[in-house]
């Protein structure tokens, strides 16, 4: 699938100190070196479902994994980034029944939507940006092999539900007995997941499975929904989680270096695709670390498209604020804190938007600095210290302040502004 236009990162003359970056890995629950085997770095970051805009949750998480792939840029490395969109879905199809729009046509016009934002926020795309339907045959693939291994069970449609013509007649389930390292992405225990799992997407309650928290692999077609071919499990379509198995080991293959997404994947989703994967080809061919993004909060509660209290990066770009204050008001948060948005983060933002841009103007210095030369060293350190984006602002804070007030400056913080943290000033 096509994806958004990229953006021209600065070349900064001021070498790499070659410090890796480490990262807060959720499944060791401890900091980790991520990126680097033999100078490469691989990153797959779960996309969106394309049934509402992007709010500032979606883009907290993208402008993190934004900011992990632009340090690994700037250190050399030669990167790979992945990101799936779930085009199709239950919650796209429900949203497009209730508005009386085709799917098709629901989720074509919320990518381009999600396009124009990460644009807007510069965000860097991925190098292979990968629709759902587009795996579908990896995943019927994927599941064939499960069930001729053992470690899949066909479940039969219940009979009150109509099948479409060509269906197999059965649901497919991974069996999670089979799998020793079902858990050890979350760390969660079983009533923990039990508690969660209905509200995001599974189905506990479902007659004929050997466990209620064996995830869906294949839903064999009902009539009035979305289905494709699917080999010899009949039309169907797949699960939401066997995509990102699949799609990740298509495109960055085994022991990939990070896995990334907000805190609300980290059980089902993750789990789900991890030990899927481990299924199919092992316990160390999925993801190296799992780094998640903290939720994004509005009047004290998580924002979401389930409760409606979103804070839309559209909409803000409509009333006329710049794209980049609202990236820095992103940044000056540490990914792993929750937060609520205010509008005193937008202020506090837009305001050192323009004492940057003050101080960009003045640096007009034919030279580097020394204290230009310093800053830099201070960014890149901040972010390599999992990801300490509010360490790094407060590193050009001080530049900035100083420039301001009349010490000569070149262009390198600025360059650097840019190429780390996606802000142009």
């Amino acid at each position: 699938m096509k994806t958004w236009s990229t953006t021209t990162l600065p070349r900064l003359p001021i070498e790499h100190d070659g410090a890796p970056v480490r990262v807060h890995d959720t499944a060791g629950d401890r900091p980790v070196e991520v990126g680097g085997t033999d100078g490469r770095a691989r990153l797959y970051v779960c996309g969106i479902t394309p049934y509402d805009a992007t709010h500032l949750g979606h883009a907290a998480t993208y402008v993190t994994f934004d900011v992990l792939q632009r340090a690994w840029r700037d250190a050399g490395l030669q990167v790979t980034y992945v990101q799936n969109v779930t085009d199709v879905d239950e919650p796209l199809l429900e949203r497009a029944e209730r508005d009386g729009i085709a799917w098709q046509d629901l989720a074509r016009r919320e990518i381009d939507l999600f396009f124009a934002d990460m644009e807007a926020l510069r965000v860097l795309p991925p190098d292979h940006y990968v629709g759902a339907v587009e795996g579908i045959p990896d995943d019927v693939s994927a599941v064939e092999r499960l069930l001729a291994a053992g470690t899949a069970y066909r479940v039969p449609v219940p009979q009150a539900e109509a099948s479409a013509e060509g269906a197999g007649g059965a649901d497919v389930y991974l069996d999670l007995s089979t799998q020793d390292s079902f858990g050890a992405v979350s760390g969660w225990t079983r009533e923990q997941m039990l508690e969660v799992f209905a509200d995001r997407g599974g189905d506990p309650q479902r007659a004929g499975k050997r466990d209620p928290l064996d995830p869906l692999l294949w839903r064999s077609a009902r009539q009035g929904e979305p289905h494709w071919e699917g080999g010899s499990l009949g039309r169907g379509r797949p699960g939401w989680h066997i995509e990102c198995s699949t799609i990740a080991q298509r495109y960055l293959g085994p022991a990939f270096d990070v896995q990334g997404g907000g805190t609300d994947l980290v059980f089902p989703h993750h789990e789900m695709s991890a030990v899927q994967a481990a299924a199919l080809c092992g316990d160390d061919c999925f993801a190296r670390a799992y780094v998640h993004q903290a939720m994004v909060g509005l009047d004290g509660e998580k924002m979401s498209k389930s409760k409606g209290n979103l804070v839309l990066v559209s909409r803000l770009r409509a009333t006329g604020v710049d794209p980049m204050a609202i990236r820095l008001a992103l940044l000056a948060q540490h990914y792993r804190t929750e937060w609520s948005w205010t509008d005193q983060i937008l202020r506090e933002a837009g305001e050192r938007l323009d004492l940057w841009r003050r101080a960009a103007d003045m640096a007009a210095h034919d030279s580097v600095t020394e204290p230009d030369a310093s800053t830099v060293r201070r960014v890149r350190e901040r972010i390599a210290d999992d990801l300490d984006t509010p360490g790094a602002l407060d590193a050009v804070d001080d530049w900035a302040t100083t420039v301001a007030a009349g010490e000569p400056a070149s262009r390198l913080v600025a360059d650097a502004v840019d190429a780390l943290l996606g802000v142009q000033v």
